[in-house]
């Protein structure tokens, strides 16, 4: 082995690496995954999660050296649940199954991660070609990442990638509760809610394999995603969710009431009873918006301070910033063969 080779590796010297693969009928693909990611991170440990899948996946896996399990609920969340409960490890990588990933980068993601101490990094794909991407995906991923950037604040470019790099911290404070393709989305919201250290890296992205088909759905999954954004603009803003609401009812509550309150100074006189009564009530409505709001931010503050303290709380096994200076990969190995 070259020096070079050497050095790259000493990167991740004393961390135990996790490479976690969700799949669902990724025969055509899948062993190539795991043997590229085998060589690419030689002291990891490679886990495949099959979500039931029909054909030969979890053989083809096994067969490549993967360590595979099986999660039968169906949905990608469930799975990325189910691998962050279940292995134990200082670095996590989690990565689709359809070879459209380099496995090379990897590299690359770890050691930012651990040179400058962060909690996630991200692949933001660049297409090698215009099949890679199909511009259906291209465009929603564009929309949703620009509402969540528009919402949250954040600068990211790619937020429905499937290749990232996590710290223990990250995985292990992390309470997932999506079940489908929004497990994307929730890991970037969780990050931008704790103010969590991250970065992202520019990652080629190729086709799929002859044989192998997407099991991203454009339109009912982008809904899926867009409902659980706003679900989630609800549950980590309700002020600005309720403050919306309340607005909009307060606005049709005086348009409604403007012509009531005229008549009445002009004349003493309410003849539009009815309108009186529904501008009232919706103007009751708004203000018990707005309290609710109020309210949730309050609870919602208490809940993120929980949040941070169990991810402050979360013991970490290694110094990341010793381990990008001392190489010694071969012990990353033995722990990994331990974990098993």
């Amino acid at each position: 082995m070259d020096s070079q080779a050497d050095a790259d590796r000493g990167s991740a010297s004393g961390a135990l690496v996790a490479v976690l693969i969700p799949c669902f009928n990724e025969q055509p693909s899948i062993g190539k995954v795991v043997a590229d990611f085998r060589s690419a991170l030689p002291e990891a440990k490679v886990f495949v999660y099959d979500n039931g899948s029909t054909d030969a996946t979890a053989s083809v896996a096994r067969r490549a050296g993967a360590v595979v399990r099986t999660e039968r609920t169906r949905g990608k969340g469930n799975v990325v649940r189910r691998m962050f409960a279940d292995i134990e490890a200082d670095v996590f990588v989690l990565v689709d199954g359809d070879d459209t990933y380099d496995a090379g980068a990897a590299r690359l993601l770890l050691n930012k991660l651990l040179s400058e101490s962060l909690d996630m990094v991200q692949a933001a794909r660049v297409p090698a070609s215009d099949r890679a991407y199909r511009p259906g995906h291209r465009f929603g991923n564009r929309l949703l990442t620009g509402i969540v950037r528009h919402i949250f604040g954040s600068e990211v470019l790619d937020m429905l990638t499937g290749y990232r790099v996590f710290s223990r911290r990250f995985v292990k404070s992390f309470p997932l509760t999506s079940s489908g393709f929004e497990v994307e989305t929730e890991l970037q919201i969780h990050a931008f809610q704790l103010r969590l250290p991250t970065a992202e890296v520019p990652v080629a992205y190729r086709e799929r394999p002859e044989g192998s088909a997407s099991k991203l759905h454009t339109y009912s999954d982008g809904l899926r995603i867009l409902r659980f954004i706003v679900k989630l603009l609800k549950e980590e803003k309700p002020l600005a969710f309720f403050g919306f609401i309340f607005l909009l009812l307060a606005c049709a509550s005086v348009i409604l009431e403007i012509p009531v309150i005229a008549t009445y100074l002009r004349t003493g006189l309410v003849p539009r009873l009815p309108t009186a009564l529904l501008g009232t009530g919706l103007g009751i409505l708004a203000f018990l918006s707005l309290t609710c709001g109020l309210i949730l931010e309050t609870v919602t503050r208490g809940r993120v301070e929980l949040k941070r303290l169990h991810y402050l709380s979360t013991a970490l096994r290694f110094n990341p910033v010793r381990a990008v200076s001392t190489p010694s990969a071969p012990a990353a190995a033995a722990r990994a063969d331990d974990a098993a």
